[in-house]
Formats: C-alpha cells, structure tokens, sequence
C-alpha cells in the first residue's frame, strides 16, 4: 500500500517536469499598425477646465474643443451641483450628485 501511494507521489511530482518539456515554440506578436491619419490625438478629448471664483461660490467650466458642456457651482456652505448642456444647445439643466435621472410619470387620471 505504501509503495502505491509512493509511485503515485513521485508520478505526481513528474507529471509538470514532462509538461513543461513540451510545451510549444512562441513567436512575438507582431507590433500593432499605426492609427489612421485622420485619428484625433487624445489631448483634444480632455476636458478643459476653467476655476473662477465669483463671490463665495466656486465655479468650475468644463469645455471639450472649446464648447462648454458642463458647470460645476460649489457653494461655501452645502453640496455642489451641477448645469448640464444635455443637448448641446446651450440650454443648461441642473443636475444633482445624487440625481439618478429617473423620472416616474406622474398624471392625474380622475380627481374626487
């Protein structure tokens, strides 16, 4: 009985010498193509932001190509909140932190 368990052990013990004796040839990957030539370079997606501070709230725009899409208005006392251009017409939205975006229908089917 302790020869079987001895032959299994030293079996056990031999089987990943064996794999890796045949493990098989790698190649290099080939280098990766350049990017097309209209690509943009990833500078230009980065926001730009611009800190001003009027009065006591401290007001953060964010720009992308140079169009405003986003203010941050951070209040001395309280939460931060957000405007938001959605559509990108220039018409901006509050949006809270905490502001999921869901918004249940509310219609009034028969009064009393």
């Amino acid at each position: 009985m302790r020869r079987l368990f001895a032959a299994a052990f030293v079996l056990c013990l031999a089987i990943p010498a064996l794999a890796q004796n045949a493990a098989p040839k790698l190649e290099p990957l080939p280098e990766p193509p350049p990017p097309p030539p209209g690509l943009m370079d990833d500078s230009a997606l980065e926001p730009q932001v611009t800190i001003i501070k009027r009065g006591e709230d401290v007001v953060q725009e964010y720009r992308i190509r140079g169009k405003l899409y986003m203010i941050k208005v951070t209040p001395p006392h309280g939460v931060p909140y957000y405007l938001v251009d959605s559509k990108g017409d220039g018409s901006f939205t509050r949006q809270e932190p905490t502001d999921t975006g869901l918004r249940v229908p509310m219609w009034v089917i028969k009064q009393f």
